[in-house]
């Protein structure tokens, strides 16, 4: 159990990749502290954890990642419940307008740049002090595939995920020495609920974008944030790691 005695701390945890973190966080041995903005997908992902590992100790708090003061407020009630926190996944994030940039709405862009791009600064900023408090700890930022290339029509979530990563290594510089360690995951196209929507010509198109000849699911992306997340990857930081079934390589 590699995050045994450890807490750790998940955004966005209500559905998709965020929820098969938080499990997977459980599973080693964490106590997790999760959050979204939507009650019931949070509160249904504490009692899947329950159910999945009985003896798991979980806290939920509904929380919106856009506000800086949302994230003070979950580092506080995680510090209160467990006393410390060693390890957080900064997950939320949303799809955002979708237009060329002649026509994205400036609201639009506002809306993805304060969630995608913001929150995981404004995370951060509560993290740290609270994870030296604790000799160290394990930031790991979702990215995406689309932090490192673009695509048309996607102005805002492309700049945001670009932002991401080099935020990520910028703090992780920053931070190295004092014990912590900062890294981003880049996903690739991930079978989650937001896809569902998509008719079989769109997924397929989506699939055909991956080499491996499929699309990503979330526990893929979990297993390799739990590595990040855990003692075995004790010299990995400043990194960008895409789980993105051969997408980057074409």
């Amino acid at each position: 159990m590699d995050l045994q005695n450890k807490v750790a701390l998940v955004t966005g945890a209500g559905s998709g990749i965020g929820r098969a973190i938080a499990l997977a966080y459980a599973r080693e041995g964490a106590r997790v502290v999760i959050s979204d903005i939507s009650e019931q997908g949070g509160q249904e992902t504490a009692q899947l954890i329950q159910q999945a590992t009985p003896q798991a100790e979980v806290l939920f708090v509904r929380a919106d990642a856009s506000r800086p003061e949302d994230h003070e407020a979950l580092v506080r009630a995680a510090l209160e419940r467990f006393g410390a926190l060693h390890v957080a996944c900064n997950n939320a994030g949303i799809g955002g307008e979708l237009n060329p940039v002649g026509d994205l709405s400036v609201a639009g862009w506002q809306k993805v740049i304060e969630l995608n791009l913001s929150g995981v600064f404004y995370a951060m900023h509560a993290q740290i002090p609270a994870m030296l408090a604790a000799g160290g700890g394990s930031i790991i930022n979702m990215a995406s595939i689309l932090g490192q290339v673009g695509t048309a029509g996607a102005a805002g979530y492309v700049a945001a995920k670009h932002g991401v990563v080099g935020l990520t290594r910028t703090a992780a510089l920053e931070y190295g020495a004092y014990g912590l360690r900062i890294n981003a995951v880049g996903p690739g196209y991930i079978d989650t609920p937001l896809l569902q929507n998509l008719n079989d010509e769109a997924r397929q198109g989506l699939v055909t974008l991956h080499p491996i000849g499929r699309l990503g699911l979330p526990e893929e992306v979990a297993e390799l944030v739990v590595w990040l997340s855990s003692d075995r990857a004790s010299f990995v930081t400043g990194a960008y790691y895409p789980v993105d079934g051969g997408y980057l390589a074409r």
